[in-house]
């Protein structure tokens, strides 16, 4: 379990709230959601010439879920972030609460209030579409010109582009919605994956000869499209790996009124893993769901589905 110091969550690194953050920062400013290429050159230009604690600092909320009720789930939740940051060199992660009261505030107020009489920031670096303040009323010149008036080095990172356009959040989240893991990989340079806790199904698994670890993900967190797919799972802070097949949905032959749920089985292995919290790395989606006509005939393409997944994971090792 992550520990804790002076209000602070330690996982690898900090996970602070900005009057809890070690000062003075230097601080990439973004929501950094699935950290792709584009995000860590915002990130690398506060390491250039260190001159603050190397800081990462994003919204909590999402501002839109605050200002428009929309439901925003993420590539990374801030704890998984943590994982990925501390070996760019970040020491520390501040979540900004957002909310109501900071989006009426200006652009000029912002960085004056929260940036620099909170978190001593003594560089800044953006990606050149950052906009902030009151209706986004703030761009990268806005920033540029408050922070020369501060003192505050202020650093532009231009988009990043491919052969398909800017790299982004959204085109990994498509990616994901479309099953596609390769692509998504290429567009984190990573492989996505996910963590959730074993709790106690019904056993409707084993009975027909397929027991599955039964996963609790958190609500906020971007799944790929439902479908049946060969994974790699393995024990946080484990380092084994085991050949996995995984079903992302409800169970349309045994319950077609269940919800949507995400079952874990182990090739080859026979673990008790309630309670543990498992990293799921899903590789290559088999099929999509299926409702058969009876538990037989599911029992039968699950056995197809193994055997498929356990040929796809042995040629990527």
């Amino acid at each position: 379990m992550p520990s804790k110091h002076k209000n602070c969550t330690f996982i690898l690194i900090p996970l602070c709230a900005p009057e809890n953050a070690k000062l003075p920062t230097a601080l990439a400013l973004g929501s950094f959601d699935g950290l792709h290429l584009g995000h860590k050159k915002v990130i690398k230009a506060i390491l250039k010439e260190p001159i603050g604690v190397p800081t990462v600092v994003s919204f909590w909320p999402h501002p839109r879920e605050v200002l428009f009720g929309e439901s925003r789930l993420r590539l990374d939740l801030p704890n998984e972030k943590t994982f990925l940051l501390e070996p760019l060199g970040i020491e520390q992660l501040v979540l900004v609460p957002f909310n109501k009261n900071l989006a009426s505030k200006s652009a000029e107020t912002f960085v004056e209030e929260v940036l620099v009489k909170t978190l001593h920031a003594k560089h800044i670096a953006v990606g050149e579409n950052f906009r902030f303040g009151r209706n986004r009323e703030g761009d990268t010149s806005t920033l540029k010109k408050i922070g020369t008036s501060l003192g505050i080095k202020i650093s532009i990172v231009p988009i990043v582009e491919d052969n398909h356009g800017r790299l982004s959040s959204s085109r990994v989240r498509k990616a994901l919605n479309d099953g596609d893991l390769k692509h998504a990989k290429y567009l984190l340079k990573r492989p996505y994956t996910f963590r959730g806790t074993v709790e106690k199904g019904r056993g409707l698994g084993k009975k027909i000869g397929w027991p599955t670890a039964n996963l609790k993900i958190d609500g906020r967190k971007f799944l790929p499209s439902l479908g049946v797919y060969a994974a790699w799972a393995s024990i946080a802070s484990k380092k084994e790996r085991f050949l996995a097949v995984m079903n992302m949905g409800p169970q349309p032959t045994i319950d077609p009124n269940s919800l949507s749920a995400v079952e874990v089985h182990l090739l080859d292995k026979e673990i008790n893993l309630l309670g543990h919290e498992l990293i799921i790395e899903p590789v290559q989606r088999i099929r999509l769901q299926k409702k058969f006509d009876n538990i037989e005939a599911l029992s039968k393409q699950i056995s197809s589905d193994a055997k498929l997944a356990k040929e796809i994971l042995t040629q990527k090792l």
